[in-house]
Order: C-alpha cells, then structure tokens, then sequence
C-alpha cells in the first residue's frame, strides 16, 4: 500500500476550473486536475484537489 489517498472521480461533476468555469480532466497518472482552457494542472493531495491558481502548474 502506497499511503497515498485516491481521488474520487465523482467529485469532477461538482468541480469546475476556478479561471475559466469549464469542466476539468482528471489525469491519474499525475493525480492533477486538468484545465484545458485555462492551460493549468491543479494538484491533488492525500486525495483532496487543490483549486488555487497559485499552486497549478501550468501546462507545456
């Protein structure tokens, strides 16, 4: 067991992206929330996504 927290997907329906309002893609692999629009990657933690502009990353 690796520790960490797994996201629940369901929780997409309810979370949009905090800049442009669209839907968000969920990138397991990376455990991010992807704006596409916006061009950010919002991390999740211990399962708990992170919305704040500051802490996305953004996108290449």
């Amino acid at each position: 067991m690796s520790g960490e927290v797994e996201f629940d997907s369901k929780m997409l329906e309810a979370l949009v992206c905090p800049v442009t309002h669209t839907t968000l893609h969920y990138d397991a692999e990376k455990q991010e929330l992807v704006s596409k629009a916006a061009e950010l990657a919002f991390p999740i933690r211990d399962g708990i996504p992170v919305m704040l502009v500051d802490e996305a990353r953004k996108l290449d």
